[in-house]
């Protein structure tokens, strides 16, 4: 078995491993994982523990159960108030969003549901709005215990080590002076945001026909009050209205029954319409369902080249209806139903019972695959999602239920209730952080199997008479903020936590300053893209560069740093 000279070879050659391949950390833990099983630094029961613990699960559990908030009313309702016609109302708007739901939400779920509507508002550029709301995401999620997963990883390693579980709370002390500070700078610094045009939408996007009822809860009221223009993925092109064509369409604009809606965008994202009451697609006129589709194009030789879909009888022909049509390199205009079909169109069909037994397909269609929309869900399903999310935490906080206890009964919950599906967890299922957690616990074990604490505690004792614990608590918190900035937060803490309490436990000193700075420092990823989801997320969608955030993120990391290190040592020291 290697000595702990060797464990912290593994470490350096980890971090190097992390930096050469920044995109790739669950491979370079992966491969860390492996490497302590056959040098036999852990056993194969620790191995298991490693990976399976309570506190584990709990990440993962959390993370898994907040996908069904991902498809409720909450998000998707607030989202549609932030945006107004005033700047600095709708940056104020944002961030207060921002922090409040990544206290207690996932808070990469909270900055996907704010991308489609600040890339769609029509007032302000969205890179003026982008990277406000991933740094709010940011500082929202260190308030709270589940704000970010860096938080949850930290306490699970915590609890791994032996100490107490961190509180519920616990991170608010230090986390709502980083609020409050650094959003102070943020309002500074926004000034120097680009306002980066918004790319023109490709004309190879899915046409997609929609119609307004009479009934419908959109007649009488505008464009922007709809929230019709801040669907995930589809855009309002056009409104056919007593045949004649608005477009473009502005956010005034009122909605008048009959009206139809054309939209442009993403085929997958379709089912979105359904959250609409009183819209009906084209597909949903045939009594068609939109959950079974099919991608085909329309042959040369076929019987509908030239005629319009209303006038061939399509449902009859094929037991399907047609839900979207595009053209390459043309733009479709008009009623789907009045659009003449042409050679090599694409169709997307929603398809009955008796379609795949027309002989009559083959003969019409080069059949391509099938189209997997994203499912919506009922509104009693919206409801057990928040509710249920909501108990769980509240009972967590308030210490009536454990958090693994609140979370596994709400995923059992989703699961019966079909509020989320095996599928849908498995392809969803946080394998990555999983991971990262495991192997970064089973390196922990492998220190103290090694040696490698005994040595790490002797190495500080020697250093006792030149570095304060101030100083070392310092120290660590650069480390580790460097770490986030060059790999990522989760490997970040994963990585240093172990350190940190090493460093604790040699000076003799509670090691809840050490704990915190390394929670902290985790996430404070503010200069790089790369170090934090969030900011990779919002990267490409506000056409930023690598100087703007440098231009931004640098005050905004400088600030952050001295109010984290201040703050813990007042709190905790």
């Amino acid at each position: 078995m290697l000595g702990p000279y060797g464990v912290f070879g593994l470490f350096f050659l980890t971090i190097v491993g992390l930096i050469r391949f920044p995109n790739k950390p669950e491979k370079v833990f992966g491969v860390l994982m492996v490497s302590l099983v056959l040098l036999r630094l852990i056993s194969t029961e620790q191995l298991v523990d490693s990976a399976t613990g309570t506190s584990v699960l709990s990440l993962v559990l959390i993370l898994v159960c907040s996908l069904a908030l991902e498809k409720t009313w909450l998000l998707r309702e607030v989202a549609k108030s932030v945006i107004s016609a005033n700047y600095a109302r709708t940056w104020g708007n944002l961030f207060v969003f921002s922090t409040l739901f990544s206290a207690f939400l996932n808070n990469t779920a909270v900055v996907s549901t704010m991308l489609s509507p600040i890339r769609n508002n029509p007032h302000h550029p969205a890179s003026k709005l982008l990277l406000p709301l991933s740094y709010a995401a940011i500082l929202g999620g260190t308030l709270t215990l589940v704000g970010t997963s860096t938080n949850l990883i930290v306490n699970s390693m915590v609890i791994k080590a032996g100490y107490p579980p961190l509180s519920f709370f616990e991170f608010s002390k230090v986390g709502a002076a980083l609020v409050v500070s650094c959003g102070a700078v943020l309002v500074v610094v926004s000034r120097w945001l680009p306002s980066n045009t918004k790319p023109q939408r490709a004309v190879s996007d899915y046409f997609i026909d929609a119609q307004v009822g009479s009934d419908s809860q959109l007649v009488g009221k505008s464009i922007e009050q709809n929230g019709l223009r801040n669907l995930e993925s589809l855009f309002l092109v056009e409104i056919v209205r007593d045949n004649q064509l608005i477009t473009p369409v502005a956010p005034s604009e009122i909605v008048l029954a009959g009206d139809r809606l054309l939209f442009s965008g993403d085929i997958k994202k379709v089912t979105l319409l359904n959250q609409f009451s009183g819209l009906s697609t084209f597909a949903s006129e045939n009594g068609l369902p939109l959950q079974n589709l099919s991608e085909v194009i329309v042959r040369p030789d076929s019987r509908l080249v030239g005629r319009t879909l209303k006038s061939v009888g399509f449902r009859a022909l094929f037991d399907a209806a047609v839900v979207a049509i595009k053209r390459d390199g043309k733009r479709v205009s008009g009623k789907l139903g009045d659009a003449k079909i042409k050679p090599g169109d694409f169709l997307i069909l929603a398809a009955g019972e008796d379609y795949h037994a027309r002989r009559n397909l083959t003969k019409n269609f080069f059949l391509l695959s099938g189209v997997e929309t994203e499912r919506t869900l009922h509104p009693w399903q919206e409801h057990l999602a928040v509710l249920g999310f909501l108990s769980a935490l509240a009972g967590a906080a308030l210490g009536w239920v454990s958090l693994f206890d609140g979370l596994f009964v709400l995923f059992a919950t989703l699961l019966f209730s079909r509020t989320l599906t095996p599928n849908e967890v498995l392809q969803r299922l946080p394998v990555q952080i999983w991971l990262i957690i495991s192997s970064a616990i089973a390196f922990s074990v492998a220190l103290e199997n090694s040696g490698g604490t005994a040595l790490l505690k002797s190495w500080i004792v020697s250093l006792g008479s030149y570095a304060s614990p101030l100083l070392l608590l310092v120290l660590i918190y650069m480390v580790t903020w460097l770490l986030t900035e060059l790999v990522t937060n989760n490997a970040a803490a994963a990585l240093l936590l172990p350190i940190a309490l090493g460093v604790a436990e040699a000076l003799g000193v509670d090691p809840m300053p050490f704990i915190m700075v390394v929670a902290f420092g985790a996430s404070a990823s503010f200069i790089s893209p790369y170090g934090y989801q969030t900011n990779l997320m919002v990267f490409n969608a506000g056409q930023y560069s690598l100087k703007d955030f440098a231009k931004v993120g640098i005050p905004l990391a400088l600030t952050y740093g001295v109010v984290s290190v201040v703050g813990v040592t007042l709190v905790y020291f």
